[in-house]
Formats: structure tokens, sequence, C-alpha cells
């Protein structure tokens, strides 16, 4: 996606994109005024953001007009010295667009970053943002697509965004979400969810009515609030939930939650891992405006979306691209397409039929710098009528 705006920056006006953004000074001219032998004028007017808007700085040749010629000239070259220097450190602070050099092979040896997500402070996406890029600054996101946005607008350097869950499966809007926007996979994380039962300071779990939180949070601990006889409300986020509770202060009311949201709003843990299965592990995708460099020192995975068209053994011969070349296939979903969900077939024999049209996306394991991978992606579109990569990344292989 194409994204262009207009920025002035001490009076120069720059149309700022992808290609042109860096840090490189805007409207900076050097004008050298020469008045006599003895006396020099230099005048900086500068453009940037941190500098006040057509600063001028001016040696002092008027103010020691008996010095020597020679010594006028030093006090202006050192005078020029320092005001390049000053320049240069001001252009080191100004923030640079991020390239494809920026992004690392691995999410995590990042400085810090900008990250949307969706939800508020305390979500288990942020968790997840900070087990990528642990010195990360977060951008909380009222829905997944302000956060796919947030990235397109440069409001953010990077989203993370889940995409499926051991126990909930796949999250089905963040798979049309993909296809939407033109944002590159360029990493993954594996989050060990850890579920817990919070409330305000001085309440027992005895004392709940109600508890609230995620429709997927309360399911997965359906024992032990049955064993409370609570009833369940559903809100849209768990740390809403419990910044909700907080703020209104719900003696009545638990939250499941996480432990750093209530860290964060000032909760009590009463119980923690109450999820009816232990091994509960949310995928979250890392999203940025370019791809990172595919490589071979490290496992990688690649991810694909693609169409084919209707006819018997067709997905057959498509998965058989993998298997002929050993390349092992960790996920395949299917959604059908929005725009023409229907495909109708004309048969001469049996006259037409209607078949739901899909989209396919799979990951599998392979670098895209990896020939097998390579011919891989070429052997699958003699079948494929549409064919996207939308990333290759590395492998998250710690919980």
């Amino acid at each position: 996606m194409a994204l262009k705006c207009g920025v002035v920056l001490g009076g120069a006006v720059s149309q700022l994109g992808w290609g042109d953004l860096g840090s490189k000074p805007s409207g900076v001219a050097w004008n050298r005024v020469r008045e006599s032998e003895r006396v020099r004028k230099w005048v900086c007017c500068s453009g940037f953001s941190e500098l006040s808007a057509h600063r001028a700085i001016r040696s002092v040749g008027d103010e020691s007009p008996s010095k020597p010629e020679s010594e006028l000239q030093q006090v202006v070259d050192q005078r020029e010295s320092n005001v390049s220097n000053r320049v240069q450190k001001d252009l080191g602070s100004f923030p640079r667009p991020l390239s494809v050099a920026d992004f690392s092979a691995s999410p995590n040896n990042a400085s810090k970053v900008r990250i949307s997500y969706k939800g508020v402070p305390g979500s288990y996406s942020e968790d997840a943002a900070l087990k990528a890029y642990p010195h990360c600054e977060t951008v909380p996101c009222n829905e997944f697509e302000d956060a796919f946005k947030a990235v397109e607008l440069w409001l953010a350097d990077k989203a993370v965004l889940p995409i499926e869950n051991s126990l909930g499966g796949s999250i089905h809007r963040n798979y049309d979400l993909l296809l939407r926007h033109r944002l590159h996979i360029v990493g993954e994380v594996q989050l060990a969810v850890n579920l817990c039962l919070l409330a305000l300071p001085g309440v027992r779990a005895d004392q709940l009515k109600r508890v609230l939180s995620h429709p997927q949070a309360l399911a997965q601990s359906d024992i032990i609030l049955s064993k409370l006889d609570v009833s369940r409300e559903n809100v849209d986020d768990a740390a809403g939930a419990a910044q909700f509770v907080a703020s209104h202060g719900l003696r009545d009311a638990g939250v499941v939650a996480s432990a750093r949201a209530a860290e964060i709003y000032g909760l009590n843990v009463l119980a923690e891992r109450i999820q009816d299965d232990c091994d509960n592990i949310t995928r979250f995708l890392v999203l940025a405006r370019d791809p990172i460099i595919p490589r071979t020192n490290k496992p990688f995975k690649t991810s694909i979306v693609f169409t084919l068209e209707e006819g018997p053994g067709v997905l057959f011969k498509a998965l058989a691209v993998f298997a002929l070349r050993d390349i092992n296939l960790t996920k395949i979903e299917s959604r059908p397409q929005r725009k023409q969900p229907l495909r109708v077939v004309d048969d001469s024999n049996n006259g037409s039929a209607k078949y739901f049209d899909y989209l396919f996306y799979i990951d599998f394991e392979a670098s895209m710098a990896e020939p097998c991978a390579q011919n891989a992606l070429v052997h699958l579109q003699e079948f494929a009528t549409f064919l996207r990569v939308l990333g290759c990344y590395p492998m998250d292989t710690v919980l």
C-alpha cells in the first residue's frame, strides 16, 4: 500500500514515502556573505523539528574587528565546524524510517520499536509483543484492523496479532486481514497462556457473583468457574475487563486475565493457571511494511495463500508439490472468498453446478532461500489461479 503524507519541517514541505524518507536535512540552506576582507558572516537556517525554525548562527567577526585576519579566519572556521557537528548530532536524533535492513532475521534481537496490537495494556497480545521485543514501545489499538493500519500509516513499526490458539483454533478474522492488507509476516511468537482469576483487593473467590472475560478465556476455564457457580459475562478483551472492574470498584465481579493485568490495574490474583488444559498456547504473527531477507542459517517458515480451479484431485496435486520435496506442512486453513463465495461450473452432461470458492492458507517449514521451496512454488503455479507469499520468517521454538 503506497502511502504519502505532507510534513512541514521548518517551513520546508516534503512529500514522504518509503523511498525518500531518511535522516537527511529538510530545507537547510547555507549562505556565506562577504562584507569585507576582515569581516565574514555565516548564517544557518535549519529546518529540523528539534531546532527552532530559521535559527541563525553568526560568527563574532563584527565584535572583534581588531583581530588579525588569520585569527578571525580561525574563529570562523571553528564556528563552522561547531555548526556542522551540531547539525550531525541533530540528524542522529531525528527518527529514521525503517528499511529492509532494519528487520532482523530474529525478532529477539530488536532495538526499541513501536509495536501495535489489539487491546489495552496487560493483554496477552501485549505480552507477546514484549516477548518478541522486550524493550519495545507498545501501541494499543481498538480493533485488529486498526493494528494493521497503524503500521501502514507509520504510527507503528510492526504489529503483533494472534492467528491461532491450541484450544480455540484459528482466528479467522486475521486470516482475512492478511489478504486485505499488504503487510508482510516477518516473525512469529508462541506464547504460553496463563489464565488467572483476578478480583479487587480483599475480595475472596467465594464472594464473586460473576466473572468477566473474553469468550475464549471463559470457555477455557470452564471447570473452575463451574465450581465457583458464577455467571459469566463476555467482553471483547480480557485486560479490558480487568480495567473495567478496577475502575468501577466492582467487588462482586472477578476477571479471567493475565497476571500483568492484575499488576497494572491493582487487582489481586486469586488463582493462577485456571485453564482446563495446561497446554494452552497462542501463536502470534509479527507483521511489518517490508519483508525480511530469507536465510538458511536457522529454521525458517513460509506462509502462502492460493486458489485453485475446481476439479477432482486438484487440492491433492497442490499439496503433493510439497510432499515430493520432503517439505513439512505445519498449517492448512481454508477461507471462502469474500468477493466470490460461489463458483458456477458448466457441465455438458449434468448442467451447471455451484461450488464454494476457497482460499487456502498454508504454512510450511522451509526458507524461500532454499531451492526446494522455490521449486515447490513454481510447481504450485501450474495448478493455482492465484498465489501470494505472505512472508518468510524465523520459526519461534521457545515457549
